[in-house]
């Protein structure tokens, strides 16, 4: 048997070759990976339902290795058939069903995609098209496109006191890129949040597939919020991270009173309501609460050093004490603003004076508002 007779006949089946228009799109996608190689990196809208499971691929690599690709093929028909191939034929109907103008691919756009492709069609006549180049084609592209990215917009840095709202103002901006709801973290020690962050590759996809889907409506002013080269374990590419240095600089101004509720709320009532969410048992939640907390502060224990850890620590003890025995939570307003003026504040206050030629605007809310409204063209 050679290797044309075992692999099915998908020539007539549609092939995407336009990556360009499936990103800008944002078709559904369906990834016919194993799930070690959809954990390593995927693309936005992406579900993963794979051909192989983990063990079925290593076992036909490992026989590509010692008999060649005709064998493993034999072998991958052995161990993805009867009830396996019918369940995965069914979930890929089910996805092709709810995401007619989807796609689907693997990692190379060659057997496992065209081999998916042509059981799905011969199953339920769905003719459902194919990536060309497959995963490695679309990385390509868009590691491609994010390396020159930065040179066709104009990006503003917003910047700002810790809690004084500059995620929240980003929300209200049309032409704003969200770096830490891109990587799901908040970008400081307390900047975890209840989901995981995404692998590195995720994180580059959804940004450059974000840059590009702004570009295509013409927006060629972008808003960004302030970060450093790392956000919790991601890291911002050279060229986004290089153009943001080199940016316009915003600065927010909100009160010490609006800082300390925004950041009280966000971390401390938001918080526990997630944690609330995600664990039924109560007690499991304030204590995963807690924990979370006290990992937080003692990210900043060498900074803050001995006496002011030691303050911001029995603060903290005592606030969560009282909410656990009460319910009663505003003592966790102490190390809050304890933080916020005696670490946070001067923190700032150094950065900024070490970039203060690029400060194009200083101002509240509204005033900030009013500015970009004057500068963000369409």
């Amino acid at each position: 048997m050679n290797r044309q007779q075992l692999l099915p006949d998908s020539a007539h089946l549609p092939v995407i070759e336009d990556l360009a228009a499936l990103v800008l799109a944002a078709k559904p996608l369906m990834d016919v990976r194993a799930p070690v190689e959809f954990h390593e990196g995927a693309f936005p809208r992406t579900t993963n339902l794979p051909l192989m499971n983990d063990a079925e691929r290593a076992a036909i690599g490992k026989r590509y290795k010692e008999a060649g690709q005709d064998e493993a093929i034999l072998l991958g028909l052995k161990l993805v058939s009867g009830e396996q191939q019918a369940e995965r034929i069914a979930a890929w109907e089910r996805f092709a069903s709810e995401h007619p103008d989807g796609a689907l691919y693997c990692f190379r756009g060659g057997l496992r995609s065209r081999i998916s492709q042509q059981w799905l069609y011969a199953e339920t006549g769905i003719a459902y098209p194919r990536v060309a180049g497959g995963y490695k084609a679309l990385r390509r592209y868009l590691l491609d496109e994010l390396a020159s990215l930065p040179q066709r917009y104009q990006a503003y840095v917003l910047s700002g006191r810790t809690g004084s709202g500059k995620t929240k103002f980003l929300q209200t901006i049309q032409q704003a890129i969200d770096l830490e709801q891109l990587a799901k973290h908040r970008g400081s020690a307390f900047g975890a949040m209840l989901r995981p962050q995404p692998s590195q590759i995720d994180f580059e996809n959804a940004l450059a597939t974000q840059l590009l889907q702004q570009l295509a409506k013409g927006h060629t002013q972008l808003v960004f919020e302030d970060e450093s080269r790392n956000i919790g374990s991601i890291h911002l590419p050279d060229s986004v991270f290089f153009s943001l240095r080199a940016a316009p600089l915003i600065l927010l101004e909100t009160s010490q009173a609006e800082r300390l509720e925004l950041t009280y709320q966000e971390y401390i009532p938001d918080m526990l309501q997630g944690f609330q969410q995600q664990l039924a048992d109560p007690q499991q939640a304030f204590s995963a609460f807690s924990r979370y907390l006290l990992t937080s502060l003692a990210k900043v224990q060498k900074r803050l050093g001995g006496v002011r850890y030691a303050r911001a620590l029995e603060q903290m003890h005592l606030a969560l004490a009282q909410q656990e025995k009460t319910g009663e939570a505003r003592l966790h307003q102490a190390w809050i603003e304890f933080l916020l003026t005696d670490y946070y504040d001067p923190m700032y206050d150094y950065q900024i004076s070490q970039k203060s030629e690029r400060v194009v605007f200083v101002g509240d809310a509204q005033a900030v508002q009013e500015f970009l409204a004057s500068r963000l063209m369409v």
